[in-house]
């Protein structure tokens, strides 16, 4: 399909800003063009409350924003991580869609940030991801959430976060998840699929930036086996909860992603994986400048809806595979 028509002047625009990909970025310049994506957004929504709250990990605090809809509680919750290639992103910078889906849901959303590389490289983030979670399951009746009643999230290298927190939660006895959503997730580092080919150039994210993100991220080759680093090698799936995957057309990680839909698939988990055509890596961000973007925050705010609706998840309709 062609591109969305928003997503080509989109592209066309910065091409002719002379952009330059994160491959050929400092890690300073990184964060800051990522930081940018707010200007790509509609203006955020007022929810009902927001709180500045903190968790502890590995001896330091990070920060958590906890974004509280209107209506009577106890709210369901789901605890969304950002993307920015484990190395840029901000709770600043998902403020926009984390209101919209609170506002969809009904649900309270909590972002938690984390420590990113190349400072802080594999564990730290995932071990942050963690402690966030365990953080939330411990202390979101505070503002009216309901613990037994959590979907984790993330997009890009969140969405990695978000699934393998998923896998840890499963490991070591919760807390239990009621579901888990996967923006574009970028899953396996050494994924050689036809997408990944086909889209290596000029389509916001390139192959070798993607590679950059992960060369900041691992510490060590071996880490690249590790299933709380590279989800896709975990020996089993199943016992994951009921999992949304959506990706986009246009873009180097969408068939790992939609590889690990199928897995899951497999291993008896009820997963529907949804691709956009038309749209590109990062479209989640871009609600002001790319209106399909909502097309994804629909897709989230009814899975999320049906998942915290019910205790009955195997009642749902699995779905391995649609294109928009």
């Amino acid at each position: 399909m062609a591109l969305d028509e928003h997503v080509a002047q989109l592209i066309a625009g910065l091409q002719a800003q002379g952009l330059k990909s994160f491959e050929q970025m400092s890690v300073d310049e990184a964060r800051a063009v990522v930081a940018t994506f707010t200007g790509l957004q509609a203006p955020a929504e007022p929810v009902a409350r927001v709180h500045e709250a903190r968790y502890s990990s590995a001896g330091r605090e990070q920060d958590l924003r906890i974004h509280v809809p209107e209506g009577e509680g106890p709210h369901p919750v789901v605890l969304y991580f950002h993307g920015g290639g484990f190395v840029a992103g901000s709770l600043d910078v998902v403020e926009e869609p984390a209101r919209g889906i609170a506002n969809a849901t009904g649900a309270i959303v909590v972002t938690a940030a984390y420590r990113l590389a190349p400072e802080h490289r594999f564990p730290a983030a995932p071990d942050d991801a963690w402690a966030a979670l365990k953080w939330v399951a411990a202390h979101i009746a505070d503002y009216d959430g309901d613990p037994d009643n959590i979907v984790i999230m993330g997009d890009s290298a969140g969405g990695n976060l978000a699934a393998v927190t998923a896998l840890r939660a499963r490991d070591q006895g919760g807390p239990r998840l009621r579901g888990q959503v996967l923006v574009y997730p970028v899953v396996d580092p050494e994924a050689q699929l036809p997408s990944r080919r086909e889209f290596a150039e000029g389509y916001v994210i390139t192959a070798a930036g993607l590679d950059w993100f992960w060369g900041q991220y691992l510490s060590e080759p071996g880490d690249a086996q590790n299933p709380y680093a590279v989800p896709t090698r975990a020996d089993s799936l199943a016992g994951l909860p009921p999992t949304l995957i959506l990706t986009t057309e246009n873009e180097v990680a969408r068939d790992e992603a939609e590889e690990y839909g199928a897995r899951l698939h497999r291993d008896g988990v009820d997963v529907t994986t949804v691709r956009f055509d038309g749209l590109v890596h990062g479209v989640f961000w871009m609600s002001g400048a790319v209106p399909r973007s909502r097309e994804l925050r629909s897709a989230v705010a009814e899975f999320v809806g049906t998942v915290t609706a019910s205790d009955q998840a195997s009642a749902r309709t699995t779905t391995p595979s649609l294109s928009l």
